[in-house]
């Protein structure tokens, strides 16, 4: 057969095979596809049950809130085909989505600000965000893209985050045992110090509230948010509770003043910009330094008015965050945690521009000494200024661990040795301004893990291993009951208590150079900027690179 018959019968035999139809040699045809799905997912289906409900609520769509959250224009979306799709023939090798369901958890990359992050968010108006066919894999990719790009991951929950539902069993014709594959990444993250910032902004169930909770930062919508392990319709079932609704099981009245989450806002918006402020404080991972702004407060501002803040008299009471005011950068305090922990402050603030995190006690609320809570508070803001490399700066008041029934059942000692290995754990700079009262366990505590030890006093300072107050009746039990035998215990005790008193004299311990230094209160600022910056100009770059060559390894969890 002569071989140009044996190729026409060759081109014969392929070209059964091959469509009839022309296929565009632009691919319009898949762009056209592309475009359609991407239309159906960014335009709401106003008629869906789950929509209508969310709507009801109070609460905006889930790309309305990418739009109010992020930088306009800034969101470019990772997975943006993925979901349920329903497909149309339209010849022997084509066809056209006729119906499509997003997946319910949408991801991608915006910007804060200018700053670039990652970004998950939920979809509840679709199975209340409970897990699709995308939403495991794309959580999963989008955590180790965090890690991979050295990006804050920022997690707005409304539902479950693609926890499981009952219905999967119907779907998939098994039951299956439940795993976390994402929690490794999650966790590593945390530890790399790569910012993790949550917000409740609907109901935050099972997945959902764990993963927010994971955070480094979170905070709740009080109108519209809540979290529990189960909902109240699952806990009425198991017989735990019947008069129940989202809010009463697990609202911000339970959970922004029990420490599961940190803050509380006012709603959606109010919990955005907190989340757009706590990032303005963080390195966009822990191989960096914070991130330093211009400040028009002058580092070397005095405030007179802080030689009164203190009152002469020992048990009369004042406000700590007047100080944190003074001394720090104006409009620069953002508190972490105010309705949980409440005898102990936290948060973050500049001075002179430079991001660190501030601690004080709050003599206020149960005079200032430090329980459980208050404890946990302070280990969690020591564990995440060390993995953000931010330095402490210490106001301390501390007249002891809390004590009594109430303190013991809480298990006070066991959360303050917590709080004490976390400081001598910990490796970023402190610096403390002894405001008043350093007392017992919990003062060593606070004023004692480095070496050697950053600090200053005001005249006001009293420190001992316990208060008079207490102190002088355990110490002349006998000498007082033998005086209370003649009618003059009461005169015994002052003459023990003007002594003391006249003894514990700051000026005396610092004599013995038991304290370094006393200085005058209205100098503060300027002695704490003048700390950062040396901290920021010579400690820090010392320490990212010790970071990075392993010999420091933070953990913030």
């Amino acid at each position: 057969m002569p071989e140009n018959t044996k190729a026409a019968q060759r081109i014969r035999q392929v070209s059964t095979h091959l469509s009839p139809q022309k296929l565009p040699v632009d691919y319009s045809d898949v762009f056209d596809d592309m475009k359609l799905l991407r239309s159906m997912a960014s335009t709401p289906d106003t008629s869906r049950r789950g929509y209508i409900r969310q709507k009801e609520a109070g609460k905006l769509w889930v790309r309305e809130r990418l739009e109010q959250l992020l930088d306009q224009g800034s969101f470019t979306e990772i997975g943006s085909l993925s979901g349920t799709v329903t497909w149309e023939k339209t010849g022997p090798t084509t066809d056209k989505p006729v119906s499509f369901i997003p997946s319910n958890n949408i991801q991608g990359m915006g910007r804060l600000k200018g700053r670039k992050v990652l970004l998950t968010a939920d979809d509840f108006t679709i199975r209340g965000g409970h897990l699709d066919g995308s939403t495991a894999g794309k959580t999963i990719y989008l955590e180790k893209l965090a890690l991979a790009l050295k990006l804050p991951m920022i997690k707005l929950v409304d539902g479950s985050s693609g926890g499981g539902s009952v219905t999967i069993i119907g779907t998939q014709g098994w039951s299956y045992l439940p795993s976390l594959p994402a929690f490794r990444h999650i966790v590593d993250q945390l530890n790399q110090g790569i910012p993790n910032l949550g917000a409740v902004v609907g109901p935050a169930i099972g997945l959902g509230a764990a993963r927010v909770v994971s955070c480094h930062f979170s905070v709740m919508a009080a109108d519209i948010g809540s979290l529990f392990n189960a909902g109240p319709e699952v806990v009425k079932g198991a017989a735990l509770g019947d008069d129940l609704n989202p809010q009463t099981l697990g609202g911000p009245a339970i959970h922004c003043t029990n420490g599961t989450i940190d803050n509380m806002a006012r709603d959606e918006a109010e919990c955005y910009e907190q989340l757009r402020t706590m990032l303005s404080y963080l390195p966009n991972c822990g191989v960096e330094a914070p991130p330093v702004i211009p400040s028009t407060d002058p580092e070397n501002r005095t405030d007179e008015s802080l030689r009164r803040v203190i009152p002469r008299r020992p048990t009369r009471m004042y406000n700590p965050r007047t100080i944190i005011l003074s001394v720090v950068d104006r409009e620069s305090w953002f508190e972490i945690g105010p309705l949980w922990g409440r005898t102990a402050i936290s948060g973050v603030a500049r001075l002179g521009g430079r991001p660190v995190g501030i601690i004080s006690l709050n003599c206020e609320v149960n005079g200032g000494t430090l329980d459980a809570a208050g404890s946990q508070k302070l280990t969690r803001l020591l564990k995440l200024c060390d993995v953000m490399n931010l330095p402490v700066l210490q106001f301390i008041d501390v007249p002891g661990y809390a004590i009594g029934p109430a303190a013991e059942k809480a298990a006070t000692m066991r959360w303050g040795v917590e709080l004490a290995k976390t400081y001598f754990d910990t490796t970023t700079p402190l610096f403390n301004v002894i405001t008043r009262r350093v007392y017992g366990v919990a003062g060593g505590v606070m004023i004692s893990s480095r070496d050697p030890v950053m600090q200053v006093a005001w005249p006001s300072g009293q420190w001992g291993s316990l208060p008079l107050e207490g102190g002088i009746e355990v110490a002349h039990r006998h000498e007082l009951g033998e005086a209370a035998k003649v009618g003059k215990k009461a005169e015994r005790y002052k003459e023990l208590d003007d002594e003391y008193r006249r003894l514990m004299n700051p000026v005396r311990t610092a004599n013995a150079f038991g304290i370094e230094e006393i200085v005058d209160p209205k100098d503060t600022r300027s002695i704490c900027c003048a700390w950062a910056k040396h901290v920021y100009k010579t400690l820090l770059p010392q320490r990212l690179l010790d970071r990075a060559a392993g010999k420091i390894v933070p953990k913030f969890c």
